[in-house]
């Protein structure tokens, strides 16, 4: 595919710095995508945990080729910018973790997240800021503006070290990132505190005890995700009605079927004008 065009990937990074948070919702396949542009949503994310449940996989079970096809066919789907779920860059060492994201760059995305985790641990923080040095390095290669998410995992796998994970933060800046964010900070203090501390865009994912969007814009959040959230809800939905017509026999979640339905029909043929 190649690419996007400058103006695609300027106007995103744009987006971040507007005076109200960018709303990033996480789509899973391309009719997701392409609902959500269709209610007004002005860029999208991939989200890894709600692909790999599309093949019936846990997170993390997704490999490289798989999230960049994916990636492909998201942007093919919308005409707003896409930014990839990219898990640890599908690579360790910094010179693959820029291949990797230069291929991203390849299938017309806008931007990707790169995070500190390897899968099984954190990586060390002098390895996690030379792995974002390259990827900026890639992404950026030529003038581009190709947006570089850099997550500092602490908070989701058992370290909340607020000064660990600010410091990390400070490096990824240091290293070309052009966001930064830390999943799992919650309160307003610790969001500030990450705010103060960096001069790129700050993500936060929108989650049980993070402020509302208007607190948020008002710290000055750039950008708000939402993870694999919306994927689990569409999940829990049809669950509930699944179980209602095994255990209960009876049809109440016709009412919800029918305006997804019009959801759909909606954003599918707008998508086709």
């Amino acid at each position: 595919m190649g690419r996007a065009p400058r103006t695609t990937t300027d106007h995103f990074l744009a987006l971040h710095r507007d005076e109200a948070p960018l709303l990033l919702p996480n789509a899973w396949d391309a009719g997701s995508a392409r609902m959500f542009a269709s209610l007004g949503f002005d860029a999208i994310a991939t989200t890894s945990s709600g692909f790999a449940a599309t093949l019936g996989r846990l997170d993390g079970s997704v490999t490289r080729d798989e999230a960049l096809a994916h990636s492909a066919a998201l942007v093919t789907a919308v005409d707003i910018p896409v930014s990839a779920d990219f898990e640890n860059g599908y690579a360790d060492a910094p010179a693959s973790v820029a291949e990797n994201v230069a291929l991203a760059a390849e299938t017309g995305l806008a931007g990707c997240s790169v995070e500190d985790w390897s899968g099984s641990e954190i990586y060390d923080a002098g390895l996690a800021a030379e792995r974002i040095g390259a990827a900026a390095e890639a992404a950026h290669k030529g003038g581009a503006t190709f947006v570089v998410c850099a997550r500092a995992e602490n908070y989701l796998h058992g370290r909340p070290d607020l000064a660990d994970t600010i410091g990390r933060l400070q490096s990824f800046q240091a290293a070309g990132a052009d966001v930064v964010y830390a999943p799992g900070l919650r309160s307003a203090d610790d969001i500030r505190a990450v705010l103060d501390a960096v001069d790129v865009p700050v993500n936060v994912i929108a989650v049980p005890g993070v402020p509302p969007i208007r607190e948020l814009a008002e710290m000055g959040v750039g950008r708000v995700s939402v993870g694999g959230a919306f994927a689990w809800a569409a999940f829990a939905a049809a669950a509930d009605a699944a179980r209602e017509l095994r255990e209960q026999g009876t049809y109440t979640y016709f009412e919800h079927a029918m305006e997804g339905s019009q959801v759909a029909k909606a954003a599918f043929m707008r998508r086709q004008r």
